[in-house]
């Protein structure tokens, strides 16, 4: 690779892959070095613009690495500000690696800091086309850049349409050509904080209605330029020194397979390979099974599930996903894990757990502690105290799901939630003591729907949670699963984690993952880790369709009849068809189960 800096202003004026002819960064003139937000008292939006800022340090220290640093920064409504920005660039085996320091000697807190910051975007050719994937529940995400331009993010907010990744989603993005692409990857798998790479089309659409890019170097007069920024939501506060985690960027040619692979080698330089039962490693199916919804059906009591679990003994099916089991049904009365009265009986729940375990049927229990639902009278009392608040003081809420009956589909009366702060040792305990009642019913594993996300929240600012605030709040997952964990491994080794499509990282401690997929889904996360068991739903009749996707992707199915509410024999079509994908995997283990997952690429001869 060739980057080049401006001595002046240090702002990346030239960015080319020497072997694939892609010169990345084109027009010196629209180079930038860095942007960062210092919001004053009565005026939040005060920028300090890299372009309007002259560096103190330019050097070249060696072959593979330049040193920048700019000081005493001029904002655009705050004045000169005491804060210093020193940055370091390493080009080594092909890849770029941005790190840096910000120094807060002011009276404000920096929130965001962009860097690095790309002013001139552009494509291998001007007929080729440009679009972002990165992962996310399981699969792989496209958004075009070139030639069309969706505006994502900011809508008419904004001056310039705009579209974002999250870090919270996946810790890389690929800027996909046909041909090749550029890997970018915030390289900190703990998450320390939420890191975005945001995409802005200058001077905007030629035309709306179909998105298009304008094809010319400029238009009106106007230069014709993609953004592309790395924004660190950091939240450095007066006078504090903030690192920033490394941004390795690195073409590649390819297609996505090729810029996976990096990522794949980086990650088995930190991935831990969770500890699974033998049975999860098999090939084998699952029921998922609801016994209440949030409108008190209370369809199958505990007592009535041994014929629910005999039918899954009998088809060869091994696990059962148990939902709406405990208080309040499925997506209420959160976090509480107490069983439901209009149920049964605490002891006819641990009996029937007890008979599917004799009948060879692991069951597994669905529950959400990461949301408190607001209607409930421990909410009111108690916790309130931990839920999750925004810069004003205000509690985050979702508004809940819409089941069953025609108010709550219409919206009217769901039960909306809290999202509560896994950042806080207080609630993670209290959550973890809820996770313990879980435990004492003696199951197989439990599934942690939506463990993917925390609803509208990335920062709680809530100040008595037991750290400075503000805490990113996807920071506290690991934390709080390795509680749990070292919980459950007091009860069972053998206990199993799942979860509803964990993000990468997590699945060091959520190693089952469950989610579902359409027709055009790329099995990402079965390229990158080829034997994890990864699950996916069946809903239709005869689902032949989604089934031959599992089978093919290696995805372990799990029945889900009249959306997990019915018998496991209510779509025979289905079942019979998926008994066969299992029977055939079990013949030619070695091909279909064993091997390692190559997706379009090919294999290798067997030696």
């Amino acid at each position: 690779m060739l980057v080049a800096f401006d001595t002046t202003s240090g702002a990346l004026t030239r960015m080319e892959d020497k072997s694939m002819g892609w010169v990345m960064e084109k027009r010196p003139e629209l180079g930038l070095s860095f942007r960062l937000l210092a919001p004053l008292p009565n005026r939040r939006d005060n920028m300090v613009l890299g372009q309007k800022q002259d560096a103190v340090e330019v050097t070249r220290v060696s072959d593979h690495e330049v040193r920048l640093e700019w000081r005493n920064l001029r904002s655009e409504h705050g004045g000169v500000l005491p804060i210093t920005f020193t940055a370091r660039v390493t080009l080594q085996d092909g890849a770029l690696t941005f790190d840096g320091t910000l120094e807060n000697d002011s009276d404000l807190t920096v929130e965001t800091l962009e860097y690095p910051y790309f002013g001139d975007l552009t494509p291998p050719s001007p007929g080729t086309s440009l679009h972002t994937e990165h992962m996310w529940y399981d699969n792989l995400v496209q958004q075009d850049l070139y030639p069309h331009f969706v505006n994502e993010n900011g809508y008419w907010g904004g001056r310039f349409p705009r579209q974002t990744v999250d870090s919270k989603q996946s810790l890389f993005t690929l800027i996909q050509a046909p041909e090749q692409g550029i890997y970018i990857a915030m390289k900190a798998p703990s998450l320390p904080y939420l890191l975005e790479w945001e995409f802005e089309q200058h001077p905007g659409l030629v035309q709306s209605v179909n998105e298009n890019v304008p094809r010319s170097p400029e238009i009106s007069g106007l230069p014709v330029h993609l953004d592309a920024g790395t924004i660190h939501f950091i939240f450095a506060h007066p006078h504090s020194t903030f690192t920033l985690a490394p941004v390795e960027v690195r073409p590649y040619s390819g297609d996505w397979h090729a810029g996976v692979d990096i990522y794949k080698a980086w990650r088995a330089t930190w991935f831990q390979q969770p500890y699974l039962p033998d049975w999860v490693q098999r090939v084998h199916s699952w029921l998922q099974l609801q016994e209440n919804g949030a409108e008190e059906d209370y369809s199958i009591p505990y007592r009535d599930l041994d014929q629910y679990i005999d039918e899954c003994a009998k088809n060869g099916v091994k696990a059962i996903q148990l939902v709406g089991w405990n208080r309040g049904g499925q997506d209420r009365g959160d976090p509480s894990q107490d069983t439901d009265p209009n149920l049964g009986t605490w002891q006819e729940l641990r009996n029937a757990i007890g008979h599917a375990q004799s009948e060879g049927v692991k069951m597994i229990l669905f529950a959400k502690l990461c949301w408190a639902d607001l209607t409930t009278n421990w909410y009111r009392q108690e916790l309130y105290k931990f839920a999750a608040t925004d810069p004003y003081g205000i509690q985050y809420e979702t508004n809940g799901y819409s089941y069953t009956t025609p108010t709550q589909l219409a919206g009217i009366n769901n039960r909306r939630r809290a999202i509560m702060d896994v950042d806080s040792p207080t609630y993670r305990d209290l959550a973890t003591h809820e996770f313990r009642k879980l435990l004492a019913l003696h199951p197989d594993g439990w599934l942690f729907d939506e463990v993917c996300h925390h609803g509208p929240v990335e920062y709680s600012f809530s100040p008595d949670h037991g750290y400075t605030p503000p805490g990113f709040i996807y920071a506290g997952d690991m934390p709080f699963a390795k509680e749990m964990r070292e919980a459950a491994d007091q009860f069972s080794p053998d206990f199993l984690f799942a979860g509803e499509g964990p993000q990468d990282w997590l699945m060091q401690y959520y190693p089952v993952s469950y989610f579902r997929i359409g027709g055009g889904a790329v099995p990402v996360a079965r390229y990158i880790d080829p034997w994890a068991p990864l699950m996916v739903a069946v809903t239709g009749i005869d689902d032949r369709e989604k089934l031959n996707l599992i089978l093919m992707d290696r995805y372990i199915i799990s029945y889900e009849p009249y959306n997990f509410k019915g018998h496991l024999t209510d779509f025979p079509l289905m079942l019979a068809y998926g008994q066969k994908i299992d029977a055939l995997r079990r013949k030619y283990q070695s091909w279909l189960w064993d091997a390692e997952f190559r997706d379009t690429l090919g294999a290798d001869r067997i030696k």
